[in-house]
């Protein structure tokens, strides 16, 4: 079915159900139950907070029950449930790629910034082997996530173009409850988790709380391959006239990083990791040394997330907010990344014939198949400081408010990439010696090493207008005028030269326009158009030197419109968002050693977003895109009218559940099935890079044997779906893929009062 089809069947669709739930509407106004009020702080001034019904932009929720039943395997895997989002969590617990609304990118996440109580935990969306979702972990702290795609992003917080995702924080109240659950797996995790809060004494709470965990992965690697913990405390202060909130996160966790497998190889599959116990020490050779690593370090954050927010009514409708956030820590990236084809060892030893292992002297024949290895390290010491201060004022018909958004970022980097060696190909195989680039200091590929340190500095003013002119029409603009600044150097080849430098200044004006149409209490349809820019980081101008000393300020220039239509009602909520958005300065490397290509896309379709709850007992939750994202400008005149690689045309998630009581206990049974199109896993629509579409589906089942236990049983994965994400980005030629991760089963036991 081609494209235009699938938009008819899904229009008629959406046409049917607004004709449903405008029907349904007017039955509910007659009620005089409480009807659902769901207040929102993505796209406010200094996240004051919305109800969203009357949002003229498109945010999905996500609250601790779903998040419960969706069982995310990392915090990249939950933005799965948000509609227009396209992710590749098989990367383990951080190194996800995650895309939004067509908008295409070379890896990592360039257009999501992730925040934690309404503040980013890092402004810069994505370095180089560092996106947000890498340096943020779930657990029973979090009450709900939002996330925000286009709408007001442009023009408040860090100017987020693409999506916003806010996890909001349990906060204390003056009752004492907590929760306790211990989490185990077919896979050897041990996790247990814990969270309390309370009242400290008269209008002052606390929360507390944070996890400890300890497994070998879902890809065995035969070691301790995932560990961390990670505790949170948030106090919180009412006063007379306003709120005064402070929190840290401080996290140590880090997980094997997962990375494309030789597809077609006997004993190869989505359970496949090269990582193992004799291969995850190396001594690698950078610049004019030699360093020994522990390859089994894998990717994670070790380190804090702390801020709060102060908040007061100044009188005469005045409101004042201020959000802050300080975020510190190492970000380190340790791996195992394939180069290339596997081979017979005959093709690469040194006498034709045979090899011996490095780390067994085991000896190998000429048929023993091997694939080289790069050793990957970076290390990456990152800091940031946000602040977001807004005033409000509410005059009648019109509401205003006045911002200035501030944050400083710090990016330290050291990189060894490249360091190959060829290895058998096993769970876990050895580097071999007998083979000439593996017993050279130069190792069997490229070789790629950096020093480099950034800094900038990030200074906006902004402004909201809203009118009401009808009791059933808004209308609201939004401006934003920022300034950019970046310092930057870097020492590629650790040989203590400087080769680049940037000393970089500019300044932007984003904007917004909105109107929203009530058609009763409960509905109502929107219209947006906004333009917004992706500041440059110091990545950027590494991989875009030559395009920057010749004046180009690589601003990647965003033009996005929506129409959408809402529904919040008693037991159910239906939200459609049509999309039209095209990227100016785009870019694309398949290395960090390579230059970036640079092009223009465009892309449309539409968002769906639904849930529905009966009194039986049944719910069912629906999210699905359906988009066309394609190159529609480059210099490389091959690529113009490409699809954009590996974003699928269309994708759905539905995730019913049924709660019924069995015996004396309640029992709730839920699923997820999900369904993704076929992509390209290359910018040049190779025909034989071809990802094919694939159907995934998890199920699980609560019980609360009594009132305040609960024990969970969850499968993911439940057919052992060999599903691709990618190919491989680095050599798109080469027989390489990663699959999504393997059928795994969690259970738990928690305990709440």
């Amino acid at each position: 079915m081609n494209l235009g089809k699938k938009y008819s069947a899904l229009t008629a669709a959406v046409l049917s159900a607004l004709a449903f739930s405008n029907a349904v509407s007017a039955e509910q106004n007659k009620k005089t139950d409480e009807k659902v009020e769901t207040i929102i702080i993505s796209g406010t001034p200094g996240g004051m907070g919305i109800r969203k019904v009357d949002a003229a932009y498109a945010v999905t929720n996500v609250d601790e029950s779903l998040i419960e039943r969706l069982a995310p395997k990392s915090t990249a895997d939950l933005f799965k449930a948000i509609p227009g989002v396209w992710v590749e969590s098989s990367g383990g617990e951080s190194g996800a790629n995650i895309n939004v609304r067509g908008f295409t990118s070379s890896g990592d996440a360039p257009f999501l910034t992730v925040s934690l109580d309404g503040s980013p935990v890092y402004p810069a969306p994505t370095l180089s082997f560092l996106e947000n979702s890498s340096i943020f972990r779930i657990d029973e702290t979090i009450s709900m996530m939002e996330g925000l795609r286009g709408g007001p992003n442009p023009v408040l917080s860090n100017g987020q173009p693409g999506l916003t995702t806010n996890f909001r924080l349990k906060r204390g109240q003056e009752d004492t409850e907590g929760t306790f659950k211990y989490t185990t797996s077919d896979y050897g995790l041990q996790r247990v988790d814990g969270v309390l809060s309370g009242e400290l004494s008269d209008d002052l709470y606390y929360m507390v709380g944070g996890y400890i965990k300890r497994s070998s992965g879902i890809r065995d690697a035969g070691f301790t391959s995932e560990r961390g913990h990670q505790f949170t405390i948030k106090l919180t202060k009412e006063l007379e006239n306003g709120e005064i909130n402070v929190y840290t996160r401080q996290t140590d966790d880090t997980g094997a990083w997962y990375l494309p497998t030789p597809l077609n190889e006997q004993g190869v599959d989505a359970e496949f990791t090269q990582l193992g116990s004799l291969n995850r020490q190396a001594t690698i050779y950078a610049g004019n040394g030699k360093a020994d690593i522990d390859l089994g370090e894998g990717r994670g954050w070790n380190g804090h997330v702390s801020g709060g927010s102060i908040s007061f009514e100044l009188g005469n409708d005045w409101h004042f907010i201020d959000r802050f956030s300080l975020t510190q820590g190492d970000a380190n990236t340790y791996g195992l990344v394939p180069g290339g084809n596997v081979v017979n060892l005959a093709d690469v030893a040194d006498n034709g014939t045979s090899a011996i292992g490095a780390a067994t002297g085991a000896v190998y024949d000429a048929n023993t198949r091997v694939q080289d290895y790069g050793r990957w390290v970076v290390l990456k010491d990152i800091e940031a400081f946000t602040n977001d201060l807004a005033f409000s004022k509410d005059f009648g018909k019109i509401s205003s408010a006045f911002g200035m958004y501030t944050a400083t970022t710090s990016a330290k980097d050291w990189w060894s990439l490249g360091n190959s060696a060829y290895h058998v190909l096993a769970q876990g195989g050895e580097m071999l010696t007998g083979i000439a680039c593996n017993d050279s200091t130069e190792g069997c590929g490229f070789n790629y090493d950096i020093n480099s340190s950034g800094d900038a500095t990030t200074v906006a003013f902004y402004t909201t207008q809203s009118y009401k002119a009808t009791d059933a029409l808004t209308v609201d603009l939004g401006l934003r005028s920022e300034r950019h600044e970046v310092d930057y150097s870097v020492d590629e080849g650790l040989d203590g030269k400087i080769t680049k430098t940037v000393d970089y200044s500019a300044r932007k004006t984003s904007w917004t326009i909105g109107a929203d149409y009530k058609l009763n209490d409960i509905s109502g349809v929107f219209v947006r158009f906004n333009k917004g820019f992706k500041m440059p980081y110091f990545d950027d101008f590494r991989d875009n030197y030559d395009t920057y000393t010749s004046g180009d300020q690589l601003i990647k220039e965003v033009s996005q419109s929506e129409i959408g239509y809402k529904y919040m009602g008693e037991n159910m909520d239906f939200f459609a968002t049509f999309f039209a958005n095209e990227v100016k300065g785009e870019s694309f490397s398949t290395r960090p050693d390579l230059p970036a290509q640079r092009f223009t896309t465009e892309a449309h379709g539409i968002e769906l977003d639904f849930n529905y709850n009966h009194d039986s007992g049944f719910s069912v939750n629906l999210n699905g895109t359906l988009q066309n994202s394609e190159i529609a400008q480059s210099p490389d005149s091959t690529l113009t009218g490409n699809k954009s690689q590996r974003i699928p045309d269309w994708q759905l998630r539905i995730t019913p559940s049924y709660e019924f009581e069995l015996g004396d206990m309640f029992a709730t049974i839920y699923g997820t099935i999900s369904a993704v199109d076929s992509r390209y896993s290359d910018i040049q629509n190779t025909p034989s890079a071809v990802l094919d579409g694939y159907e995934k589906v998890d199920i699980g089942l609560t019980l609360e044997p009594m009132e305040q236990v609960q024990l969970q049983l969850a499968i993911d994965n439940l057919t052992d779906e060999q599903g691709l994400t990618e190919g491989d980005p680095r050599n798109p030629a080469a027989a390489n893929g990663r699959y999504i991760l393997p059928r795994s089963i969690k259970f738990s036991v928690a305990y709440s009062f």
